[in-house]
C-alpha cells in the first residue's frame, strides 16, 4: 500500500544549484529523489519528491517542506532515521509525518517566511561568507525599520520581480515584516512573511531597503515603487547566500492568515 510522507528539512544551499532538479546539476530535489528511490529499491526517477517551492542557487533553508509517495508503509520515526542516514552533510531531515494522499507540499501552502541576513563591517567575516551578504557601507537602521513596514499588505509587486519570473499576476500579500538590528553579531536581519513570493522578490525588496539605509532613496520610496510597478526603478538584487527560507505554513499553522489558501508561486 502506497504511503504519503511529509518531510521538513534544512539545507545549506552553498553547494547546490538551487532546489529544483536540473540536468547535470547538484540540486536538493535531485539528491532527495535519489535517496527516496534507493530506500524504496526503485529505479532512479521512479518516485518523485515534490517541494513547497523552489529556492535559487546558494539560498538556504531552515525548514523546507516536501512530500513523496512510498510504495510500502514505514513508521515515521524509522523513515526519519533512514533518510538522514543517507543524506549528505548539507541536508538534514528534521521531521517526518505520515499524511493523507490529498496533502500536497506545494498547493496546500498558505504562507512562507523568509529571512535575509546582512553582515556589517569593513571586512568580510570568513565564517559568515556563505550565510550572510556582506555590506561594508554605513546603514541607517532606523530608516530601514520604518521603510520595511510599507511592504505589508496586498500589493502589486511588479517593481520587485526579476525578469525571469513566470508570467501571471504580480499581486501578493505580505502579512508581516520585521527589521532586527543584531548589534552583538554585527548584522541586520530582515524578515518577510507572506502568502507567496516571486522570483528574486525578497532579494530585490532587501536591496531597496539597503539603498534606503544608505540614504540613496527616500524613506517612503517603497510606496512609490509599489505604485509605478516598474522593475527598471529597482534594479539591484542582493546576493543569494544571505537568504534563508525560515518556515512554510499550512492550514492550521497560523489561524490569523490561513482562512483560505493562497497560491504560493515561488
Amino acid at each position: 500500500m502506497t504511503q504519503r510522507y511529509k518531510i521538513t528539512f534544512a539545507y545549506d544551499g552553498t553547494q547546490f544549484a538551487g532546489f529544483q532538479r536540473q540536468p547535470h546539476q547538484r540540486t536538493v530535489e535531485g539528491v532527495l529523489t535519489k535517496i527516496v528511490n534507493q530506500m524504496a529499491k526503485q529505479p532512479e526517477g521512479t518516485l518523485g519528491v515534490y517541494g513547497s517551492g523552489r529556492t535559487d542557487s546558494g539560498v538556504h533553508a531552515l525548514a523546507q517542506v516536501a512530500h513523496f509517495d512510498f510504495p510500502f508503509p514505514i513508521p515515521a520515526d524509522k523513515m526519519l532515521k533512514g533518510l538522514n542516514s543517507m543524506c549528505p552533510l548539507d541536508i538534514q531531515i528534521k521531521d517526518v509525518e505520515i499524511v493523507p494522499d490529498t496533502f500536497h507540499a506545494r498547493y496546500d501552502v498558505t504562507g512562507k517566511r523568509y529571512l535575509y541576513r546582512l553582515s556589517l563591517g569593513p571586512f568580510t567575516d570568513p565564517f559568515k561568507r556563505f550565510y550572510t551578504a556582506h555590506w561594508r557601507f554605513p546603514l541607517d537602521f532606523g530608516l530601514m525599520e520604518t521603510a520595511i513596514q510599507d511592504l505589508v499588505g496586498t500589493h502589486n509587486f511588479a517593481s520587485f520581480v526579476a525578469s525571469g519570473a513566470k508570467p501571471g499576476s504580480r499581486v501578493r500579500t505580505i502579512f508581516s515584516t520585521k527589521a532586527i538590528n543584531d548589534e552583538a553579531n554585527h548584522e541586520i536581519q530582515l524578515e518577510f512573511y507572506g502568502d507567496g513570493f516571486m522570483y528574486n522578490q525578497v532579494r530585490i525588496m532587501t536591496a531597496v531597503l539597503v539603498e534606503i539605509g544608505m540614504k540613496k532613496r527616500p524613506v517612503d520610496d517603497i510606496q512609490r515603487l509599489l505604485a509605478v510597478q516598474d522593475r527598471q526603478q529597482a534594479r539591484l538584487t542582493m546576493p543569494a547566500h544571505g537568504l534563508f527560507l525560515e518556515r512554510v505554513y499550512y492550514p492550521g499553522d497560523d489561524p490569523e492568515h490561513n482562512e483560505k489558501k493562497h497560491p504560493v508561486r515561488d
